[in-house]
C-alpha cells in the first residue's frame, strides 16, 4: 500500500464548503480509501489520509487531469499549499 498524508489550512468558515465540493477518494481507480482528521487545537486544520493499492496506482491517480481539477477546487478553500508526505503504508502488528 501507498498513500499520502496532507495537511491542509482552510479559511476560516470553509471547512464544510470544502468538503461538500471535493470528490471522494475512493471514487479513484486503486484507491482504498481515505479519512480526514479535523484538529481539536484548530478546526482549520485537517489532515487528509489516502492510500491505494500500490505507488503505481497513487502515482497515476496523480496524472490523471481530475486529480489537477480537484486540486484546483480544493485550492480555493486553503490559505496555504498543503504540505504532502508520500509513502509506504505499513499495519501494526
Amino acid at each position: 500500500m501507498y498513500g499520502t498524508i496532507a495537511k491542509l489550512k482552510v479559511k476560516p468558515g470553509q471547512v464544510n464548503a470544502m468538503r461538500s465540493a471535493m470528490s471522494a477518494p475512493a471514487e479513484r481507480p486503486g484507491s482504498l480509501g481515505g479519512f480526514v482528521y479535523q484538529m481539536d487545537e484548530d478546526p482549520n486544520v485537517l489532515y487528509l489520509v489516502v492510500m491505494f493499492e500500490s505507488k503505481e496506482a497513487y502515482r497515476a491517480n496523480a496524472e490523471r487531469p481530475e486529480t489537477n481539477a480537484d486540486f484546483k477546487k480544493m485550492m480555493q478553500f486553503l490559505v496555504t499549499e498543503p504540505e504532502w508526505h508520500d509513502g509506504e503504508v505499513m499495519k501494526m502488528d
